[in-house]
């Protein structure tokens, strides 16, 4: 039996202990006309104890909080997107578990634990480089994640229809579809960075829920969470673990991009994965968004052609063929303040703005600059790039756990807590307490803004500290400037009185040193 078959079989026979734990977008349970018409998700504790298990003392069906504090101004309408106060569109109840259990009925446990009674701190699962696993491991990995694309979620489904078309004239049943695992993690990044549908022809498009903003690192981490854990059920291994793609190699070369790894460039057209790769024939979904915007559709997991990657090799943007370096992961992590005002892709001085690749990698902002995560998604240039439909690109998994790496490192070097993280002000989706869309049960930054020991998983890295020169202190630095400054007015000083006192020497000449001193390189 080959290693896709062993997987199949170990899934179908075996009795799982693993159950997800929170994910998107609704449980199967709850997908009901009776459901959504009563606005309630509380599903029978395994479908035969109490709702929530409450009975059983696991949990119990609440309100749903719902964040109301201001948000920016990115956003204006009132009202119009059901994602707005999730999920309260749909449900307004939904089960709370106690202590450490999990799940949309209280039935597993929350990420790092285990046992019956989910008091046992499980050991975290170690995400290591890709590039670093043996070939057998590497293989375990890749048939996994190869057999997610064609395996249907065992417990969620998602909507195919606006919200107001969810439940069509006379239905017995709302418009939910099936859908496979992976799919899944594709069509909640979707759904996330989608447009406000306002009817045909028209959407609003400045709104974004998992990009260009605080939410960013925590909301990816919620989505990474999301798919290790069913992977973990599909291979019935709890020690199951998402690796990374370090993609700070710098270079024009993508090293993983092999057929045996993540697929190679086809030899009769560079933008197709090569033949040879087990993602050769995976088909993308969720790509049409412009149809989607016209018909006020939402994805319905239509298959919509292969996946298209061409590392390098956008021609008419030369500052995207190359990856980011080392150097750039070290001065991103040098950037003191988790988020700054106004908490958007503008935002100066910002770590999630210089990893997200909005800014410098020093954090300073600059109009147009692309770097880290944002650099490597354009790098691929293809599918991957394209926000709403790059998680179709398995390498997206891959290039966000690497992104993950570098914020879980940052927290643990500035002893970050959530009084780093807004709560208020931020772009729709952003506060901290704003439950992240769409995740359900409800689940906010202020659960991700912790070390991933405590969600269940640690990496296998060691990121590089600053040089003496890059470590030398902001006293010393502002010293060595007044000296200079100091200094470059007496040079000036004594410029200006020889020019008077000996001759009328052309203006240019200065102009020019002044020009010298004052070039930027960009991208």
């Amino acid at each position: 039996m080959n290693s896709t078959g062993r997987f199949i079989a170990m899934a179908i026979v075996t009795v799982l202990a693993l159950v997800p734990y929170v994910y998107a977008q609704f449980p199967r349970v709850c997908a009901t006309l009776e459901a959504i018409e009563a606005h309630q998700c509380c599903p029978f504790l395994s479908g035969n104890g109490s709702r929530c298990g409450e009975e059983e003392g696991r949990g119990s069906c609440v309100d749903i909080r719902i964040d109301d504090l201001p948000h920016g101004q990115q956003y204006v309408l009132v009202g119009i997107d059901d994602r707005e106060r999730w999920p309260e569109r749909f449900f307004n109840r939904s089960c709370v578990c106690n202590n450490n259990y999990g799940g949309f009925d209280c039935s597993g446990c929350k990420p790092g634990w285990q046992g019956e009674n989910c008091s046992q701190q499980r050991p975290p699962v170690i995400r290591q480089n890709i590039m670093n696993m043996t070939q057998e491991e590497r293989e375990i990995f890749l048939d996994v994640l190869d057999l997610s694309k064609s395996t249907p979620h065992p417990d969620y489904v998602v909507a195919q229809d606006h919200y107001r078309n969810l439940v069509a004239e006379n239905a017995t049943e709302p418009n939910f579809i099936n859908i496979t695992i992976y799919d899944l993690f594709v069509w909640v990044h979707y759904y996330s960075v989608r447009d406000t549908l306002l009817g045909p022809g028209q959407a609003y498009t400045a709104i974004d829920f998992s990009h260009e903003g605080p939410a960013f690192l925590t909301w990816h981490r919620m989505h990474l969470i999301g798919l290790e854990n069913d992977l973990q059920v599909l291979s019935n291994d709890p020690a199951f673990a998402l690796p990374y793609w370090d993609f700070a190699i710098g270079g024009s070369e993508c090293d993983v991009c092999t057929d045996d790894i993540l697929g190679g460039q086809n030899p009769n057209d560079p933008t197709l994965l090569g033949p040879n790769s087990r993602f050769a024939d995976w088909e993308v979904v969720c790509l049409s968004l412009d149809w989607f915007n016209d018909n006020i559709k939402l994805c319905n997991g239509t298959f919509e052609g292969p996946i298209r990657r061409n590392p390098g090799g956008n021609i008419d943007r030369p500052a995207v063929q190359t990856l980011p370096a080392t150097e750039d992961v070290i001065n991103c992590l040098q950037v003191d303040e988790y988020d700054t005002f106004p908490y958007f892709s503008d935002s100066d001085n910002s770590f999630r703005n210089a990893l997200e690749g909005y800014s410098e990698t020093d954090g300073e902002f600059e109009i147009g600059v692309r770097t880290l995560h944002n650099l490597a998604h354009l790098f691929l240039n293809g599918t991957g790039g394209m926000t709403h439909a790059s998680a179709n690109d398995p390498i997206f998994v891959l290039l966000h756990t690497f992104t993950d790496a570098i914020f879980d490192e940052w927290m643990k070097r500035s002893n970050a807590t959530v009084a780093d993280f807004p709560e208020e002000n931020a772009p729709i989706g952003h506060n901290l307490d704003f439950n992240m869309v769409p995740f359900f049960p409800p689940v906010t930054s202020r659960n991700m803004f912790v070390p991933s020991e405590q969600l269940g998983y640690s990496y296998a890295v060691q990121f590089p500290e600053a040089s003496t020169a890059e470590q030398t202190s902001p006293f010393t630095w502002a010293m060595v400037g007044i000296s200079a400054f100091v200094a470059l007015n007496v040079v000036v000083g004594l410029l200006v009185w020889s020019i008077r006192y000996r001759s009328r020497k052309r203006y240019e000449d200065l102009s020019l040193v002044q020009d010298n001193n004052g070039i930027h390189y960009r991208a």
